[in-house]
């Protein structure tokens, strides 16, 4: 039989179910970049001014391991790239992994890959399929972005150059992804695995770009660096990415060749002859089963306010006496100086990614749901309630912890970097928890969709990506009042440094609450699956 039979078919499946999603990721990256090289162009509309600003980046280490070295300043597309190619890297590759995890590894998992495949559907039909899939979506995301920068007046080679890039990378990780379903043997190690070698490559990067440059050829980000758009556009350089995604394409090709369907190549530890005591509870249950991920998250907001915190310094250098730009991060995050504005910045988007597992967290009761496994534990004296309070405790209890955590790592960061550790500390936690009722809120939309319209539960994560287009790039284009209010993030307070009202933040609790209370209450009357 064709080994590849089925494949288009998949692949259509694919992004049906992905309408939602994968449109969200792109549009969210494009605009980013966009609206990257727009506020560029208002703050830097000379090139003596941009020069200026160069000076200050080349000069300052810390800048360089967050963003990498600016290749050229002489025009907004240099800028832009500098600004936006490490972060947009990254987020191509995430979005390609969790694409690629999401219709390989995790479809064995739910069991529906062994359903498919007792049809006319090859072997490696499903991942090719998955791969196509991330390939269209790379694919998209480059020509979006290469049309839309040259859109707004930059060298169109440039552009495309930069397009690549991102593109190139987001493949690379794509490829890296379908490797570990094959070794992972559920989706959540798969994912993991392939956050790891993700997070690898950024941290290579930033020791090649602040350090020895010869580390930096070692990361595929690096790699999506040395194409240097708007400053050369080494075109030879995306050869790299290009042999990468081959060689890991091929590898898990072979790989899927010679596993059983539905196990992975590591092997599972298998599990005690009985249960924990600990286990005797749905909560517990729950614990059990959102742990991991807890944990992950806290180890990557501890990393990520370690960095933040740590390029306090080189970011009152930055800014200097350019009182446009401090103009614009005081816009952006409180007007208590520069270095409280900064960090209101901070907290805000910390705040945001949050949001990102508050969801992840409430859409684990609809995995649980699908999957089949909440149905033994509703079999017993376990009421729809009860199973759902122990797994929406880590939307609630969880995403507490994680902004708490980015607190304190910042505060160490900047106290490592400027001294005053425990002000910092002190000052940065109470900041970041600020951010929790809009977390609230957003996780209670994400329950409202689940218990209302379970078919389509991932439409939470498109009203997440609103929240974030409209948090992110709505001061950046100085949106009007009225849009900039659609977000929950607008109303929270941006300290340190701002001025502190209960009264929004008690207005988003309630609104919180009225969510969630309709959610579980159409998820206790509703048909379960």
């Amino acid at each position: 039989m064709n080994t590849l039979a089925g494949t288009p078919v998949l692949l259509r499946l694919a992004l049906r179910r992905d309408r939602i999603v994968l449109p969200a990721w792109v549009y969210v990256l494009a605009a980013s970049v966009v609206s990257t090289a727009v506020s560029f162009r208002s703050l830097y509309d000379t090139e003596d001014a941009r020069l200026r600003f160069a000076a200050g980046i080349a000069a300052n280490t810390s800048l360089r391991a967050l963003y990498g070295p600016l290749h050229d300043a002489s025009t907004i597309g240099g800028l832009t790239a500098w600004r936006m190619g490490v972060f947009g890297a990254v987020l191509a590759g995430l979005m390609s992994t969790l694409l690629v995890v999401r219709h390989t590894r995790a479809e064995e998992e739910d069991g529906r890959l062994e359903l498919v495949g007792a049809g006319a559907v090859g072997r490696r039909a499903p991942l090719t399929a998955a791969l196509l899939a991330a390939a269209t979506a790379n694919l998209v995301l480059a020509a979006l972005v290469a049309g839309c920068l040259a859109a707004t007046g930059e060298a169109p080679a440039g552009s495309l150059a930069f397009g690549l890039a991102l593109g190139g990378c987001g493949m690379l990780f794509a490829g890296t992804a379908a490797v570990t379903a094959q070794v992972a043997g559920t989706a959540r190690a798969a994912n993991g695995l392939a956050g790891a070698l993700l997070g690898t490559a950024f941290v290579l990067r930033a020791v090649g770009d602040a350090g020895p440059a010869w580390v930096g050829w070692l990361s595929p980000i690096g790699w999506a660096e040395q194409v240097r758009p708007f400053a050369g556009d080494r075109w030879w350089a995306l050869l790299l990415p290009a042999a990468g995604t081959a060689l890991a394409v091929a590898a898990a090709y072979a790989l899927v060749a010679r596993r059983d369907l539905g196990a992975g190549l590591l092997p599972q530890r298998p599990g005690p002859a009985a249960g924990a005591p600990g286990l005797r509870t749905a909560t517990a249950l729950a614990v059990r089963l959102h742990r991991g991920t807890l944990i992950g998250w806290a180890g990557g907001l501890a990393a990520a306010g370690l960095v933040f915190g740590g390029v306090s310094r080189g970011v009152v250098d930055l800014v200097g006496d350019n009182a446009r730009v401090a103009d614009v991060i005081a816009r952006l995050g409180g007007r208590q100086g520069v270095l409280d504005a900064y960090f209101g910045t901070m907290t805000n988007l910390f705040g945001m990614v949050v949001a990102g597992y508050a969801v992840q967290a409430v859409l684990r009761l609809r995995a649980e749901e699908t999957s089949g496994r909440a149905e033994p534990v509703l079999a017993t004296a376990v009421s729809r309630l009860r199973w759902a309070g122990g797994h929406l405790l880590f939307p609630l209890a969880g995403s507490a912890v994680l902004l708490a955590v980015a607190g304190v790592f910042t505060g160490l960061g900047q106290g490592a970097a400027m001294g005053g550790t425990g002000r910092a500390v002190a000052r940065l936690v109470p900041a970041a928890l600020a951010q929790l009722p809009a977390v609230w809120l957003v996780a209670a939309v994400a329950l409202a969709v689940v218990g209302l319209a379970p078919r389509w539960s991932t439409a939470a994560w498109g009203a997440l990506a609103f929240f974030l287009l409209i948090g992110w790039l709505g001061p950046v284009l100085r949106l009007p009042q009225w849009a900039l209010d659609l977000s929950p993030f607008t109303h929270t307070p941006h300290l340190p440094g701002g001025a502190f009202t209960a009264v929004p933040l008690l207005w988003l609790t309630a609104l919180a609450a009225v969510a969630a209370a309709v959610g579980l209450a159409a998820l206790d009357r509703r048909d379960l699956g």
